[in-house]
């Protein structure tokens, strides 16, 4: 059996493999899947929090980043969470064909580096505070 340390750790561990894909979608110009990813590390993160605050190991089977921020009890600033709220798109319209080209369209290089470096900033921040 994991001890809490041990779950947290996954998560975070977790989170920075996932890290190094983002990087390498970005710079292959994969950025639908880039920012994809980018949502599975905050959420692995949020999720190392969740259990890091919590009594039980196993968080809640979502992907919503401002829900798992909430139960984790983290206090972010309002405009992080709106960020977050944001950032929910990229788990969903990464995935259905209905969504695919609208989001192929507003990924651009630009777009998405900037998007890239706010949610790596936020990272960083979850990261320390573990």
């Amino acid at each position: 059996m994991m001890t809490k340390e041990e779950h947290i750790g996954y998560w975070n561990k977790s989170a920075e493999d996932d890290w190094q894909v983002v990087q390498t979608l970005f710079s292959s110009g994969n950025y639908v899947q880039c920012l994809f990813f980018t949502h599975l590390v905050l959420e692995k993160i949020c999720k190392a929090h969740w259990v890091k605050e919590n009594e039980n190991n196993t968080p809640p089977r979502t992907h919503n980043l401002v829900v798992l921020v909430r139960q984790g009890k983290l206090e972010l600033p309002e405009s992080d969470l709106l960020f977050l709220e944001e950032f929910n798109d990229f788990q969903l319209e990464g995935r259905y064909p209905d969504y695919k080209f609208e989001i192929h369209k507003r990924c651009t290089q630009d777009y998405s580096n900037q998007l890239l470096n706010r949610a790596e900033t936020i990272k960083k921040w979850l990261q320390d505070k573990l």
